[in-house]
């Protein structure tokens, strides 16, 4: 399917309603409008009626200009897929056919034939008795799914019977994946597929019989007894039922792997762990850190070392490189958040080995007491093997150290705020510090967060308003998203008047705010250094010397060279010129609200003036 430009364009409906030209995305425009053109993709290429478009539109009783206006959403929509249309021209991929519209498209434009295309495939290769491809096909398939169909456009989107047939298909096909991957005895390939479908339909008894098998696979057979413990009441206090012989029949053969001896059974497939988070949609750019990250591990490295300020996009970016990475590790995949920042307490490298143990296929009652031990079962259990390993949000290295491969062959992807240089002299570790993105990959992150491009000098506005951070950029959209009167260019407005603080980047949940992710680094610093930070926004400069530094806290050079350094190491302050250092905006603001909370107005004031003293 061609633009009108000669440039290959693609619908993309599992998910949220996309279209892509020269890897760009399109603005598709307000809601309703984005709600007719989901509607005409899912029903992949086949005629929706004008009737049916109103009916979608409009909960209640329809305007009189009903027709018109979804006359007038197809016209947008025609000329944003070709520009330079003219007006009341048909266009080459919306068409009039009927009483209706029709998207026309095929399986290089459309996600959703796609799909369907690689669902027949994997079917007829089960037919054939080749497991191996029809799960490779099946895996294909599920991997073109980036959410619920038609996501951001709920309720309709939940409710629609259109998006409901649609959503049935992606459970079909997880449903067949799980057969075949039992066949070929590599059930843990679909457990995270599988564990989505099961939430998403939670009295579908076939998806979670399936779950249960493929959690024992995978060495978790505690937590799928617990999981048919669910079932099991949901469908006794929901429908008045007892579980039907599948599920009867799927517990039985859990109660049985779990209680034979093992002397005899016969030898079974090693589990292939599948514990990789999904791959963000909205992923955009770093395409320089991802080669990085490649070329790295072609030339031996194990160990890839991720860090950077808090909300820049640690993260995903670790999830977007081990799904890259993911199929020279057919041995399967492990990830642990390790929780070095956050409310809850950090995870012990202990709690981690018996979770990645587990997974491995031992037994708990088999799992040593002592880490040491821990850590050399299991780096037995990844020799000869082929594994990729996430160890996301670290606090430092001696967290990580007892849970990297011990040899060649694994790779293990590690992100932390603070700085771990010292993984690349004791583990070889390959760096990859991360700043904020450019400003046209922050635009474009922006714009793929609101699912269409607004007023684009709104979004510059935001970007630069957000400093180009991630964290930031995303809180934003969220609150365009979740407040539907409230447009882009208010936002910008309100945050130029708001500049120098961090008012309207915090939502509805003070957990997950641009305040909460900056607090935790803040409190892991010495109390000396915390304390400079504070004072950093009294320093007028665009970056502060040590000799400044040291004229804020008041301490001597020595002393304020250290504190730099830990601030550095903390990535809440950066080296941009040589003795030089320079805080993101965001996290300068963040400091000053400190200062005036825990610094009195003298205690500041004192500062700013040994600082332009040193300054001189």
């Amino acid at each position: 399917m061609q633009a009108g430009a000669g440039e290959a364009i693609g619908f993309s409906v599992l998910g949220s309603i996309r279209v892509v030209r020269a890897g760009a995305a399109l603005p598709l425009g307000a809601r309703q409008q984005r709600l007719v053109l989901a509607l005409l993709a899912a029903r992949a290429g086949a005629p929706v009626s004008v009737a049916e478009l109103v009916d979608l539109l409009w909960d209640e009783q329809a305007p009189a200009s009903a027709v018109n206006v979804v006359h007038r959403h197809i016209g947008e929509l025609r000329r944003v897929l070709e520009p330079g249309l003219p007006h009341r021209a048909t266009g080459r991929h919306l068409v009039r056919e009927l009483a209706g519209y029709r998207l026309r498209a095929d399986e290089q434009s459309l996600d959703l034939l796609r799909f369907r295309a690689l669902s027949r495939q994997a079917a007829s290769r089960l037919h054939d008795g080749d497991p191996a491809s029809a799960l490779r096909h099946a895996l294909d398939g599920l991997r073109l799914w980036r959410g619920r169909c038609a996501a951001g456009l709920e309720p309709q989107s939940r409710r629609h019977p259109v998006f409901l047939a649609v959503e049935a298909e992606r459970a079909q096909a997880v449903r067949e994946a799980a057969d075949a991957a039992e066949r070929c005895g590599r059930l843990a390939a679909v457990l995270a597929a599988l564990r989505q479908a099961a939430e998403q339909h939670p009295l579908d008894e076939s998806l979670q019989s399936r779950l249960l098998l493929a959690l024992a696979a995978d060495g978790r057979q505690a937590e799928a007894v617990e999981v048919y413990r669910a079932v099991r009441h949901r469908l006794t206090h929901e429908l008045g039922v007892e579980p039907g012989e599948e599920l009867r029949e799927s517990y039985d053969r859990l109660l049985h792997q779990r209680t034979r001896p093992a002397a005899a059974e016969s030898p079974s497939p090693l589990p292939q762990p599948a514990q990789l988070p999904p791959d963000l949609p909205g992923f955009h750019g770093r395409d320089d850190l991802i080669a990085q990250a490649g070329k790295a591990v072609s030339a031996g490295s194990t160990v890839l070392a991720i860090d950077g300020m808090p909300g820049v996009g640690k993260s995903a970016l670790a999830v977007r490189i081990a799904h890259e990475l993911a199929a020279d590790y057919p041995d399967g995949q492990l990830y642990a958040d390790l929780r070095g920042y956050g409310w809850e307490q950090p995870m012990g490298p202990a709690e981690a080995l018996r979770g990645f143990l587990g997974s491995l296929g031992v037994a708990q009652d088999a799992i040593p007491a002592e880490l040491h031990a821990q850590a050399g079962l299991y780096r037995s259990r990844l020799a000869g093997r082929r594994l990729l390993i996430v160890l996301d949000n670290c606090r430092d290295a001696e967290q990580v150290r007892h849970l990297l491969p011990g040899g060649p062959g694994c790779l293990a992807v590690v992100t932390g705020r603070n700085r771990l240089a010292s993984l690349q002299t004791t583990a070889g570790a390959h760096p990859l510090p991360m700043c904020p993105p450019s400003q046209a990959e922050a635009r474009t992150v922006l714009v793929g967060m609101l699912g269409a491009t607004p007023d684009l000098d709104a979004v510059d506005a935001v970007v630069t308003a957000c400093g180009r951070l991630p964290l930031a950029l995303a809180a934003v959209a969220a609150r365009v998203a979740g407040q539907p009167g409230v447009t882009l260019a208010r936002v910008a407005e309100e945050l130029a008047q708001a500049a120098g603080t961090l008012d309207g980047f915090d939502g509805d949940d003070p957990q997950t705010g641009l305040r909460a992710a900056f607090s935790w680094s803040y409190r892991a610093l010495t109390p000396e250094a915390a304390r400079l930070f504070r004072l950093l926004p009294v320093h007028s400069g665009a970056g502060i010397s040590v000799a400044t530094a040291a004229a804020a806290a008041d301490v001597g050079l020595r002393s304020g060279r250290a504190l730099l350094g830990e601030l550095s190491r903390a990535h809440l302050v950066s080296e941009e010129l040589p003795g030089r250092y320079r805080a993101h905006e965001l996290l300068l603001a963040y400091a000053a609200e400190l200062g005036e909370e825990h610094d009195s107005p003298a205690a500041r004031a004192a500062a700013r003036l040994r600082c332009l003293r040193a300054d001189r």
